[in-house]
């Protein structure tokens, strides 16, 4: 049995049942169980020992953890978040340690009142499931949560339709996260929450609670699945951001985040290497989308018989190369960053591996075999001033000669390398003394990672990445063939959460041949899920669908295909397998045309300027070609009764 507790009350004033108060959600229970204050006194004070959890930015609502697991709601007043913090004079902050009895905020009832608000303030136990009755008390006054329960069960259960209506007024981002909220079955079935471009990740604790028809009904949503362990709501670019702020607003201990270390705990272990090197190279991402847009336009001006100054032309050169040429730098620091190291130290180690003085180990592995026909050892040649950066440098250890060669370009050699060194430099503050750890622990890491690297990791992983990665990249240029195959089932990847695994293959792409023909393959395997979507959007009778259709595609040609994925065409089945026969079309013929982009990141509409060098035209027609498949084989073959 929970066991039942009692909290002094945070505030001065007239404690009241939950249910008495005007405001539908905190009256139902769907925030939690507890009271209210009416005519508070201006101050709020701790109830207990613990943390401040969240205190949000205008001051009127913070959340409290006490030392045994009570986690505790007070939200000043009714709709005062719209006073943008007028009246409101905080005296701690989010991640403060408090003591029972300690000033948190200070506010102004009058105030409040004068900005047409109520100040009854309702205080919330939000996790409330793990207690029994829970008692709050202020100067001889107490109510129980329990009975005001069954107050308010004797009146008559709260329909769901009320309570939606009753959101009927709020801004859309408010009103969208309070009804998700409410049909997912309220703060206790949500233990995560977190975001994407276009989703709202949830996890949940029971999914029966989940009224999905609902949610998909809600006006704003877009469409919704489970997917990598995760409750996912489509809610579009730009909204799902205001709308996930909301939403942590309704249950404040989600602003901790925990949902990517909860949604690993689930996956499968493809989609946690495919998450993890998700989480390492998204960073990494909008330099190398910079700089490929600036090559792409480049191109385009060059190509139009445009004469530069040489020194101009280097100047561009820079702003191109520079993140390719010191590559490892970027993934090492953005590994480090990802498993809990010193970011610096990940900048430091990746810089080493691309020391000017250490030769190109692609170059190395470009002038072996001339080097092996004339019956050369790698020490013999490295003496011939002829291959003066073509052999590795020779490090005598004494009972073994070592080559030493630099890592230019390379991914897998940063990326495990800057696993090992955040794990390694963890390991050595468990006891290196606090009163040397600044200076011992980063020389310890520095040393032991870059002989690591240069003599295990790097020549190991280079050479993985070399076979697998180009053995890849071979596959993509089998005129059609390659094309054929990727363009088709690059969507049904995605469904699966393990896209993220081909950020990796296209910086190699990138960074070994400077331009990368899987972008040019994806991008019709989009644009083809956006046709399909287009035609069923079109081919539906009902107004308010059509619509809702209309917005989900939109996103599909700026290259976000999750709306027209899982808010159309996979939910209907026939049009995703169109669409993905689309990609499949035109990717083969991408394939055909050895199509490729100066960059990664973008695609369809935007993805245009990566193409600007000499290739614009063959970018079209393919786009066209793997839009008009999908959009014929679903608008002439697709019911959309079905």
């Amino acid at each position: 049995m929970a066991k039942d507790i009692r909290i002094s009350s945070p505030l001065n004033g007239k404690l009241v049942p939950l249910n008495s108060i005007n405001d539908p959600v905190f009256a139902s229970g769907a925030m939690g169980r507890g009271v209210a204050v009416q005519n508070p006194k201006g101050q709020v004070f701790s109830p207990f020992d613990g943390e401040i959890t969240v205190f949000f930015p205008t001051g009127h609502a913070i959340g409290l953890k006490s030392n045994d697991g009570i986690e505790l709601l007070i939200h000043v007043g009714m709709d005062t978040v719209k006073m943008n913090g007028e009246g409101f004079t905080p005296k701690a902050e989010a991640g403060d340690k408090i003591k029972r009895g300690q000033l948190l905020l200070e506010f102004s009832p009058e105030a409040i009142k004068k900005a047409g608000y109520e100040t009854t303030t309702p205080v919330v136990v939000t996790n409330h499931a793990d207690y029994g009755d829970i008692t709050v008390e202020l100067d001889g006054q107490s109510v129980t949560a329990k009975a005001a329960a069954e107050e308010a069960a004797s009146a008559g259960p709260v329909e769901d339709d009320d309570v939606i209506k009753s959101f009927a007024s709020l801004p859309d981002a408010e009103r969208v996260a309070k009804s998700i909220m409410h049909y997912v079955g309220g703060p206790d079935n949500v233990r995560t929450a977190e975001h994407c471009a276009t989703r709202l990740r949830l996890i949940v604790n029971d999914k029966s609670k989940i009224q999905e028809k609902k949610i998909e009904n809600i006006e704003g949503v877009k469409g919704q699945f489970f997917a990598a362990q995760q409750y996912q709501i489509i809610c579009g670019t730009g909204f799902v951001d205001k709308v996930t702020e909301e939403f942590i607003k309704l249950k404040p201990s989600l602003a901790g985040g925990g949902g990517k270390e909860a949604a690993y705990a689930e996956m499968s272990l493809m989609q946690k290497i495919s998450r993890t090197l998700g989480d390492v190279f998204v960073p990494i991402i909008p330099v190398l989308v910079a700089t490929g847009l600036f090559m792409g336009c480049r191109g385009a001006i060059l190509s139009m018989g445009s004469e530069w100054d040489p020194n101009f032309l280097l100047m561009t050169q820079v702003l191109t190369d520079t993140a390719f040429a010191f590559l490892p730098a970027l993934v090492c620091w953005s590994t480090m960053n990802k498993f809990g190291g010193t970011a610096v130290i990940g900048i430091v180690l990746g810089l080493m591996l691309v020391f000017p003085g250490l030769p190109n180990a692609y170059v190395v592995g470009g002038s072996a075999a001339e080097i092996a026909e004339k019956g050369l050892t790698w020490v013999e040649a490295s003496a011939l001033p002829e291959y003066a950066g073509k052999t590795p440098i020779p490090l005598d250890l004494g009972f073994v000669t070592i080559p030493l060669v630099g890592y230019q370009g390379s991914v897998l050699p940063a990326l495990v390398l800057g696993i090992f060194a955040a794990k390694f430099q963890q390991f050595l503050k468990t006891f290196i003394p606090d009163m040397i750890d600044l200076i011992v622990t980063p020389f310890l890491t520095l040393t032991v990672s870059m002989a690591l690297g240069f003599l295990v990791v790097g020549p190991i992983m280079h050479g993985l990445e070399s076979l697998v990665f180009g053995a890849v990249q071979n596959f993509l240029t089998i005129p059609i063939l390659g094309g054929l195959i990727i363009g088709g089932l690059q969507q049904v990847i995605v469904i699966f959460g393990v896209h993220h695994v081909f950020s990796a293959l296209e910086i190699y792409l990138l960074s070994t041949q400077g331009s990368d023909p899987f972008n040019a393959i994806i991008t019709c395997a989009t644009i083809a899920q956006g046709g399909a979507a287009l035609a069923v959007s079109l081919k539906t009778q009902d107004p308010r669908k059509r619509a809702l259709y209309i917005s989900s595609t939109v996103p599909a040609f700026l290259g976000i295909t999750e709306p027209a994925i899982f808010g159309i065409n996979l939910r209907l089945m026939k049009p995703f397998m169109f669409g993905c026969v689309g990609g499949a079309a035109g990717g083969a013929v991408s394939s055909f045309l050895g199509l490729a982009g100066t960059g990664m990141g973008i695609t369809v509409l935007p993805g245009m300027l990566l193409y600007m060098n000499g290739q614009i035209l063959q970018y079209i027609i393919v786009n066209i070609i793997a839009f008009a498949v999908g959009f014929a084989l679903t608008y002439t073959l697709f019911k959309h009764e079905e």
